[in-house]
């Protein structure tokens, strides 16, 4: 099967969103966790921006051994320079540099024309790969520029030395058979340049980060850009745990691999949540507090007799220390029963039945019943005359 390899821009686009920002320190301990995941890329960040953001990215620069270590620049030579001074202690240095693409950015943003875009991409690729080895292109909002003028700006990129091209979807605009389809016309047109990776790096305004990235590996892109807990500008990027376990989990249908462990993505998550202090939403698939939790009756049921008729993935794969099944109004007799079980007290049909309605009326006053709350229960119970007899 075909790998796909990691692009983990944690440590820049990440960092960008509002509430995320990382010291230097900080950075390095999450570059640290993020390597030992098994990506394939780090960005470190985007050393123009500040002293501090090029003395952080030196020191990831200088501590990763194991993957590449990327530093982002604009296409303009100050950027190209303070990017290469970032990456001077790197073993495995990637520069990365971009321009915006699309007319829109060109005329509003930029001011300039798409000529003059052309000249000053080819001109800074060609600059960096004199000063080093490995060069990537990312035409900015490329999923809203015009299909023809992003193949000669893609064409212009490869011929000055790049060899990876990323193609974002910078605001969330596309959908996946356009997404798609922009980069088989892309490749279509690198005709004699086979070996140029694709890569996508998409953003979720739209809720459609990780569909359009998988949209782009079957398109063929060989690289994915994404970033821990979905984090980045905005509503976020692609969501790399998200993605590692779609791989995994529908091998069959996506025919490719990755090098990430899996049993790192939780605990990688959780030090992302520590250092910024904030918290990934219940609900978010893989490493949110609900995804491996469970208190419906009959999903419970299912999960006690095989946990696979509710799981597609059991949670210590992922890092997940355990499943979750959490008793409230909508547990089943089998969940309480298994749960007192766990705490020492296997209990009669009759104890159940009446530990099961006071939990119940207990759960319907709005309250998820706690081990604490069993055990009183279950002592409750056997204090009765009736079920004490029973026994």
């Amino acid at each position: 099967m075909d790998n796909v390899q990691i692009f983990d821009t944690t440590l820049r686009d990440g960092e960008q969103s509002p509430g995320f920002s990382m010291n230097r320190e900080e950075k390095l301990q999450l570059a640290r966790q993020i390597e030992q995941l098994g990506v394939d890329i780090i960005e470190a960040g985007f050393p123009i921006a500040s002293p501090g953001d090029l003395d952080a990215t030196r020191a990831v620069a200088a501590e990763i051994k194991h993957c590449r270590v990327a530093a982002l620049a604009r296409a303009r030579q100050e950027d190209v320079e303070a990017a290469l001074r970032g990456l001077e202690p790197a073993d495995k240095p990637r520069l990365h540099v971009f321009l915006a693409t699309s007319d829109l950015h060109l005329k509003y943003k930029l001011r300039t024309t798409r000529e003059q875009a052309l000249e000053q991409i080819a001109k800074m690729v060609r600059y960096g790969r004199q000063n080093c080895d490995e060069v990537e292109f990312s035409a900015e909002d490329a999923s809203r520029t015009d299909i023809d003028y992003l193949c000669q700006v893609v064409l212009a990129a490869v011929e000055s030395g790049a060899t990876i091209i990323n193609l974002p979807d910078t605001v969330g605009y596309s959908t996946p058979d356009d997404y798609g389809e922009m980069f088989r016309k892309v490749r279509a047109r690198l005709g004699a340049h086979p070996n140029v990776v694709l890569s996508a790096h998409c953003h979720d305004d739209l809720g459609l980060a990780l569909p359009n990235s998988l949209a782009a590996i079957d398109a063929g892109v060989r690289q994915i850009e994404c970033t821990i807990n979905g984090i980045g500008e905005r509503a976020g990027n692609a969501s790399l745990e998200e993605l590692a376990v779609v791989l995994h989990v529908r091998q069959d249908r996506y025919q490719v691999t990755t090098n990430i462990k899996l049993e790192m993505l939780y605990p990688t998550s959780r030090m992302l949540s520590k250092i910024t202090n904030v918290s990934v939403p219940p609900n978010k698939a893989v490493v949110g507090a609900n995804a491996f939790a469970h208190e419906a009756g009959i999903h419970q049921d299912g999960i006690l007799k095989n946990p696979l008729t509710y799981e597609i993935i059991v949670p210590e794969k992922v890092g997940v220390p355990a499943r979750r099944l959490v008793l409230g109004k909508h547990s089943g007799r089998n969940a309480y029963r298994s749960r007192l079980a766990e705490l020492g007290y296997e209990t009669t049909d009759v104890e159940l039945a009446e530990c099961y309605r006071l939990a119940i009326a207990l759960a319907d006053a709005g309250k998820e019943i706690t081990d604490r709350d069993l055990v009183s229960i279950i002592h409750k119970v056997r204090r009765q005359p009736a079920t004490a007899n029973a026994r």
